[in-house]
């Protein structure tokens, strides 16, 4: 049994691993994201709709690329248009990191470095690099898996089974951090427990719990409950 003072700090017990996605879950980027995508579209003369702009969250840069432009671009094309748009959001992200960072999540992130963490992401390496490096968040992730090292990206779960891999721990013992169907349909798949992080939905099933943030006291209390899995 876990007494008060535990479960009022956090911990995690034994055997268990945090694995969290990063767009939506470790900062709010998809506003941002949201506004890069309109920009990029119309260097080649597309508007971006609102539907676009919602059917690309938790999507790999080479899915959007030939949802919106089409199927008719090489690889090499969509390699650059992907990269080049990525350019802009971060140019546009500049020096403001901090400011977009979901609430709580250093504090939670500190809480918890003892523990096993993972990132995994469908975003593009250099967004990775550019997010652990400018935060200074990079020391609390043992493993890193972005898109660009998987065959088949979210919602397939070959991201999430392969952070467990590489962490060590079965997937019934990792709890994920996601904000998207694509993720959250990921992590089910993988077996995994998941928590929402409400930045992009309000609700989605197949979630264990679902908070505004990371200073939420009930999300402190509920990871202090969970177990190790048989």
């Amino acid at each position: 049994m876990l007494n008060k003072i535990q479960l009022e700090k956090g911990s995690l017990a034994p055997g268990l691993c945090l694995i969290f996605d990063m767009d939506g879950v470790i900062v709010d980027s998809n506003p941002v994201h949201r506004e890069a995508w309109v920009a990029f579209n119309r260097r080649y003369g597309l508007e971006t709709t609102e539907e676009m702009r919602q059917w690309m969250y938790g999507k790999r840069n080479d899915e959007i690329v030939r949802h919106y432009f089409g199927d008719g671009l090489s690889q090499e094309e969509v390699s650059f248009r992907g990269a080049a748009k990525e350019k802009l959001y971060r140019d546009i992200v500049g020096d403001r990191i901090e400011e977009i960072l979901v609430p709580g999540v250093r504090q939670f992130l500190e809480r918890h470095r003892d523990a096993p963490m993972a990132l995994a992401t469908n975003a593009e390496p250099a967004n990775v690099d550019f997010l652990l490096d400018r935060a200074g968040i990079r020391p609390y992730f043992r493993v890193v898996v972005d898109g660009q090292q998987v065959r088949r990206p979210k919602p397939d779960p070959e991201i999430y089974q392969r952070a467990a891999e590489l962490l060590k721990t079965a997937p019934a013992n990792c709890i994920v951090f996601e904000d998207s169907h694509s993720g959250v349909e990921a992590a089910r798949a993988a077996g995994m427990r998941i928590v929402l992080v409400r930045t992009t939905y309000g609700n989605l099933p197949g979630t264990s719990i679902s908070v505004d943030n990371f200073k939420s006291g009930e999300l402190n209390r509920w990871v202090a409950a969970q177990s190790q899995a048989v």
